[in-house]
């Protein structure tokens, strides 16, 4: 595993590339709101990746590396992550398709960009389609207009008790629901194989 810093506009994000021999594609992955690149379904899409001959890249944004746990404004997190698209794209990922994707937060940082990021795809493990209604206030507006605005193929993969809902499939959409809730950790085997069997389709032979 390698270990770079790109600079933003923003401050240093870090990328954790983890490369495979003869790699057909590369998956670019995202963290959630207050976690890392260490979350297990990150790490169950990575090794899924690796099962489809496909490098895995997981991109820390600059708040994080930063040591802060409170996310950044929406626009810094988009242009932070296509800072870091853009620098993989010139030299580490260079020549290879590129699947774009991550985790809550980071899936729909994944989504906002889809198209400047030239993917071919994008993957959502645990997409966060409407933040749970606190006692007392409106209810939340639905996200589900980042992922409707994604042109390209999309796997969401969703816990079946995820508290932020659970986005309908469509027409290049496909939802996958698992075992648990917004964090994944519950069948981490199921969240591996349905990725894996997205990539194959998607990236072919």
């Amino acid at each position: 595993m390698n270990v770079l810093e790109v600079e933003t506009a923003f401050g240093p994000a870090r990328i954790h590339l983890r490369p495979v021999e003869r790699p057909r594609a590369a998956l670019v992955l995202g963290h959630g709101a207050g976690g890392g690149v260490a979350a297990r379904d990150l790490a169950a899409a990575t090794a899924a990746a690796h099962a489809e001959r496909v490098t895995a890249a997981l991109v820390e944004q600059p708040y994080r590396v930063a040591g802060r746990r409170s996310p950044a404004p929406a626009h810094q997190l988009d242009a932070a992550w296509l800072a870091v698209i853009d620098r993989l794209r010139r030299r580490e990922l260079r020549g290879l398709a590129l699947v774009v994707g991550g985790r809550s937060s980071g899936a729909r940082v994944a989504c906002r960009t889809a198209a400047a990021s030239g993917a071919i795809g994008v993957l959502c493990l645990a997409f966060p389609l409407r933040p749970p209604r606190r006692e007392g206030s409106a209810p939340a507006p639905s996200r589900l207009p980042e992922l409707d605005a994604v042109t390209l193929p999309v796997l969401v993969v969703q816990g079946s008790n995820d508290r932020f809902g659970i986005p309908p499939s469509g027409d290049r959409r496909k939802v996958v629901e698992v075992a648990g809730d917004h964090s994944l950790r519950t069948d981490l085997a199921a969240v591996n194989a349905a990725v894996q069997m997205w990539l194959a389709e998607l990236c072919g032979p």
